[in-house]
């Protein structure tokens, strides 16, 4: 081929060739939890991490990370503040964002020893009153989790042994605290959020029983079920239509995640409970 050639097919190369950096070159920026099994970890381990990277595939971008621990104030020093376009596992009810249609509906739910044969199912079984009850808390500031206000509302809480939801940051799975408990007999029942409960208890060396807390409104304040979303920033329209469009596309992969890690998803009606083994 003589220069002239060579020159021609240059002049058509080079667009295919920049027109594929710039395909390529798209970011899906993502912030998440380094240290929050079964949600998200650095090595990309947790369930969360594993659906953003299904969603990235699907909308050609490649995913990165911003790690900061998930505490009060996380959202404020992250998406709200530009570090990222992208949080998974948020409450989909939760007005400072803009959040995409749900990708999954879960419970609190009473764990124990299948053992004990507990079949403990209501906040207002008269036995929780003489149990060890172990609580998912947050603060003493009234920040406090669902279970934990609606025991207190029943003047239960001289048995109540409570389990930071943050855990033991130094270890590697922060949150497995409160299921061990019930695993070793230290509590006779916990009520944990359903995702963490289910991981947790598939690991335990004794079969654990997950029952669905009812009633699931407790009050008008204290829902014991929740529906998840991605959640970005309320102006960014555009890509929560793209992230909706890559949820519904891959409704069933994302089951088949969750149902890996075990976490128990209830209907709408926020009765029947679905578990994998």
């Amino acid at each position: 081929m003589g220069r002239g050639g060579e020159t021609m097919r240059a002049a058509f190369v080079l667009p295919l060739l920049l027109l594929a950096a710039t395909a390529s070159a798209r970011e899906l920026r993502v912030c998440a939890d380094p240290n929050n099994l079964p949600y998200s970890n650095e090595r990309r381990d947790g369930f969360e991490n594993r659906i953003i990277a299904l969603l990235a595939t699907d909308l050609g971008a490649d995913v990165r990370y911003t790690w900061w621990a998930q505490r009060r104030g996380f959202l404020r020093n992250t998406l709200l503040a530009n570090h990222c376009d992208v949080v998974a596992g948020v409450a989909s009810s939760m007005g400072m964002l803009g959040t995409t249609d749900p990708y999954y509906r879960s419970s609190y739910v009473f764990v124990s020893r299948a053992d004990r044969n507990l079949d403990v199912r209501s906040l207002d079984d008269s036995r929780l009153k003489q149990w060890t009850i172990g609580v998912q808390l947050v603060g003493d500031d009234g920040a406090n989790t669902p279970p934990a206000h609606a025991l207190t509302r029943r003047g239960i809480a001289r048995n109540v042994r409570g389990y930071t939801v943050y855990g033991d940051y130094a270890q590697a799975a922060p949150q497995a605290q409160v299921i061990e408990a019930v695993a070793r007999g230290d509590v006779d029942v916990a009520i944990v959020w359903g995702p963490t409960a289910g991981y947790f208890a598939a690991k335990q060396p004794v079969p654990l029983t997950l029952v669905p807390v009812t009633p699931w409104l407790d009050g008008p304040l204290w829902p014991m079920v929740f529906d998840t979303s991605m959640g970005v920033r309320k102006e960014d329209r555009e890509l929560r239509r793209e992230l909706n469009a890559a949820l519904q596309r891959h409704a069933a992969e994302i089951a088949a995640i969750l149902d890996e890690y075990h976490v128990p998803r209830v209907e709408a009606d926020g009765g029947r409970v679905t578990t994998a083994p």
